[in-house]
Formats: C-alpha cells, structure tokens, sequence
C-alpha cells in the first residue's frame, strides 16, 4: 500500500508540474506573448458570459481583491479585459473579456479540451465517473485547505 501511495504522490506532483509547463508552451503562443499563464487563468475566471465584480473573480482564483487589481490593470492596458462601472452603483466595477480577450479565451479553452479528450479517449463510461469522483475529491481536499 505505501508504494501505491508514493507513485500515487509522484504521479500528482510531476503532472501538476508538466500541466504548466506544457500549458504555457502551448497557451502562450506568438499571439498571446503579452501575457502570462497567470493572466490566461484571470481571462478564464473572467469568462465570456456576463460581466463580472471583481469580489466575484478574486474569490474564484482565491486571490484578495487587490492582487486581482494589479493584473486587471495590466490585462486592460493591453487591450483583453474592459471594466465598466454599474449604472445603478457607481462604485461597482464589472469586469469583462474585450473581443481579444474573447480570442484568448478560446485559444486556452481548446488547450483544455484537447488535454480532456487525450485523457479520456480510451475509457469506458465508468472509468471516466472514476476518475472524475477521484479528481472532485482531491479538488475538495485542495479548497479545504484555502
């Protein structure tokens, strides 16, 4: 049982650790040079459906407000995000995806889609329930530590 562990561990850290690698090699191409990988997930959390808060977005990459800001800052300056405050509150600023934005979203989005269709092509129906119930509990474990 200890070996199944350890490999399970080994397994885990070094495929976080490539998921990163290869996701910005693959994400941050000639197109999207001007941002990060980082900035990548803070387009994905933004979305393109309805705008958003910003309390809404930095409680969904569990950053504060104001480390949010700083990179909003920077993704509006080079041209991926918009704010616009609500006409009904003033101080309340919506964030949303400027049509470039909208293009890197999709470009990390169809990175993700083929990393999903890799992984699963071979499984049966059930081993796809088995490893999506083994990765939502491992997700729980990760956001009871937050």
């Amino acid at each position: 049982m200890a070996d199944t562990y350890e490999t399970f561990n080994e397994v885990l850290v070094k495929l976080y650790n490539d998921i990163m690698a290869i996701e910005e090699k693959a994400v941050i191409t000639e197109e999207f040079m001007d941002i990060s990988n980082n900035d990548m997930h803070i387009i994905e959390a933004i979305g393109m459906d309805t705008p958003k808060n910003m309390s809404t977005i930095a409680a969904s990459l569990s950053v504060t407000v104001g480390t949010l800001t700083i990179a909003i800052n920077n993704l509006v300056k080079k041209g991926y995000v918009l704010r616009n405050r609500s006409q009904k509150d003033r101080r309340v600023v919506f964030i949303s995806l400027s049509e470039k934005g909208i293009k890197a979203y999709k470009h990390h989005a169809a990175f993700h889609e083929e990393m999903i269709r890799a992984t699963i092509k071979d499984f049966s129906d059930e081993e796809v329930e088995l490893v999506v119930k083994a990765l939502s509990n491992l997700a729980t474990f990760f956001k009871s530590k937050i």
